[in-house]
């Protein structure tokens, strides 16, 4: 098993960056594949970008591609996601996950371990 930890979320004006840290514990960090997802409120859980153990491959979604980076420290058991430019509609709880998947997958179903959330809210 493998336990996460999200740090890093706030309060951001519009335009801004915060950077999302999530610190795994447990099984080696790098036998997982890792994924940030989102839930703002009243609405489902969405993917936000995606991360293979080694980190060379990584993947977005459309509403965030271009603006957010994830990245991954396997030395510190570490994974990131950047946010910049960020907008109002970026507010939500911010969730790393992590799956032992052999292959790549967006879908919150594949994930097999989950963070508590961070809180994202960004200003207009």
């Amino acid at each position: 098993q493998v336990q996460l930890v999200e740090s890093g979320g706030g309060l951001v004006q519009a335009g801004g960056s915060l950077r999302l840290s999530c610190a795994a514990s447990g099984r080696t960090f790098s036998s997982y594949a890792m994924g940030w997802f989102r839930q703002a409120p009243g609405k489902e859980r969405e993917f936000v970008a995606r991360i293979s153990r080694s980190g060379g491959s990584t993947y977005y979604a459309d509403s965030v591609k271009g603006r957010f980076t994830i990245s991954r420290d396997n030395a510190k058991n570490t994974g990131y996601l950047q946010m910049n430019t960020l907008k109002p509609e970026d507010t939500a709880v911010y969730y790393c996950a992590a799956n032992a998947r052999t292959y790549y997958t967006e879908s919150s179903s594949s994930y097999d371990y989950w963070g508590q959330g961070t809180p994202v809210t960004v200003s207009s």
